[in-house]
C-alpha cells in the first residue's frame, strides 16, 4: 500500500524512482527535439511551432494556478499576455535591458495588474467575475492601442537579440524558452504542495470552510491572480521575441478565450494536462489554419465551400472544425487529457482484470 509516512513525502518533487527517470529521459528528447524536427519533420513541427506551444504551456499553467486550483475563472488573460509583451519590448528597446532582467520586470509588472484585478474577486463570483475579468483584457488593449508610447495601433517591431555577436534564431529561442519553461513547470509543481498551494485548493473547494479554518481569503485570492499574471506575463514577453512584431490588435478577447480552453481541454487541477491541452490546441489552431491543403479532406472541405457557401468561408471552417473537437473532448472526457491518462494508466495497472 503507497503510504505517506512524512510530510515530505508529500512535498518531493518526484514521487518514485520511475517518475524521476521519465523525467530525465523527457529532458533528454526535449534537448534533441529540434535535431528530429529538422531531419525527420516530426508531425509537420518545426521549431518555431514548439516555441509557440512552449509559451502557450507556460500561460495555461498559470491560468490553471488561478482557475484549476484556486477556482477563480479569468477571460482577460490576453491583457496581461499585452502587459508582458510590450513591457519586456519597451525596456530593452528604450532602456537596453537586457533580457535576462526585462523578462522578471515584466513579470512583476503584469503581477501587479494582477493584484489589483483580484480585489474585485473578493466580492465576485462566477460569471460576475468573468465579466469583470473580460473587461479589464478589453481595456487594457484598447489603452494600448491608444497610447503613441506603445506604438499605437501599428505596434511594437521586438529588438533583435544577440548571442556572442550573432543574431538569435528559433533554435536558440528554442533552448532558451525551454529552460525558463521547465523552470516554470517545476516552481508551479512546487507551489501546489506547499502552504499556499493547500490554501488554494481549500478556496477552490469551499472558501467558507477555508475562511473558517483560518485561510485568508483576501490575501489568498488576490495572490493567485498575481502568480497566475506572472506567468502570464513572463510568456507574454518571450512571445513577442517569437513573433518579432506585436500589435495590440493581436491581444483579442478570442485570445483570452483560447487561453481558457487550453487549461479546460487539458484537465482543471492538473500542471501537466495544461502542457497538454496547450499543446494540442496550439497544433490543431496552427495546422487548421491550412485545412484546404489536408491531403483528400482538404479538396472536398474547397468543394463544398465553392458550393455552399463563399469561397472565403474555408477559412470558417477551419474554426468549426477547431470548435468541434473541443467540444467531444470536453462531452467524453470531462475531465480533459489528464483525465484520459488517470484512466489509461489505471487500465494497464489493473490489465489484463
Amino acid at each position: 500500500m503507497d503510504m505517506k509516512r512524512d510530510y515530505y513525502e508529500d512535498i518531493k518533487l518526484f514521487k518514485s524512482t520511475t517518475i524521476f527517470v521519465w523525467s530525465i529521459l523527457f529532458l533528454i528528447f526535449l534537448a534533441i527535439l529540434p535535431w528530429l524536427i529538422t531531419k525527420y519533420h516530426l508531425l509537420g513541427m518545426s521549431v518555431y511551432i514548439v516555441n509557440l506551444i512552449t509559451v502557450h504551456a507556460i500561460v495555461a499553467i498559470g491560468l490553471n494556478i488561478l482557475v484549476g486550483y484556486t477556482g477563480q475563472i479569468s477571460m482577460g488573460h490576453a491583457g496581461f499576455f499585452a502587459i508582458g509583451a510590450f513591457t519586456t519590448v519597451i525596456l530593452i528597446l528604450n532602456w537596453s535591458f537586457p533580457l535576462w532582467i526585462a523578462l522578471p520586470i515584466a513579470g512583476f509588472v503584469s503581477s501587479a495588474f494582477g493584484f489589483i484585478l483580484g480585489l474585485p474577486a473578493l466580492r465576485l463570483k462566477g460569471p460576475y467575475l468573468a465579466i469583470a475579468t473580460l473587461g479589464f483584457g478589453m481595456t487594457i488593449t484598447t489603452i494600448i492601442k491608444h497610447l503613441e508610447f506603445f506604438g499605437g495601433r501599428m505596434g511594437l517591431q521586438a529588438p533583435k537579440l544577440y548571442l556572442f555577436g550573432t543574431p538569435m534564431k528559433d533554435i536558440h529561442f528554442y533552448y532558451m524558452i525551454m529552460v525558463i519553461a521547465v523552470l516554470m513547470v517545476i516552481g508551479a509543481v512546487k507551489l501546489i504542495k506547499t502552504r499556499v498551494g493547500r490554501a488554494f485548493i481549500a478556496i477552490r473547494d469551499s472558501d467558507i470552510a477555508a475562511e473558517a479554518m483560518g485561510v485568508n481569503l483576501t490575501y489568498y485570492k488576490t495572490l493567485s491572480f498575481a502568480v497566475s499574471a506572472f506567468y502570464t506575463g513572463i510568456a507574454g514577453g518571450l512571445y513577442a521575441f517569437i513573433l518579432g512584431f506585436i500589435n495590440p490588435e493581436s491581444f483579442h478577447l478570442i485570445m483570452s478565450i483560447t487561453f481558457l480552453a487550453m487549461v479546460v481541454v487539458g484537465g482543471l487541477g492538473s500542471v501537466m494536462g495544461s502542457i497538454a491541452g496547450a499543446a494540442l490546441m496550439t497544433y490543431l489552431d496552427i495546422k487548421l489554419q491550412a485545412i484546404q491543403d489536408i491531403p483528400a479532406i482538404g479538396p472536398a472541405l474547397v468543394s463544398f465551400s465553392q458550393k455552399y457557401m463563399s469561397i472565403g468561408g474555408i477559412s470558417n471552417i477551419a474554426v468549426i472544425v477547431y470548435g468541434l473537437i473541443m467540444i467531444l473532448i470536453v462531452l467524453f472526457e470531462p475531465l480533459g487529457i489528464f483525465g484520459f491518462w488517470i484512466r489509461t494508466k489505471r487500465y494497464w495497472k489493473t490489465w489484463p482484470f
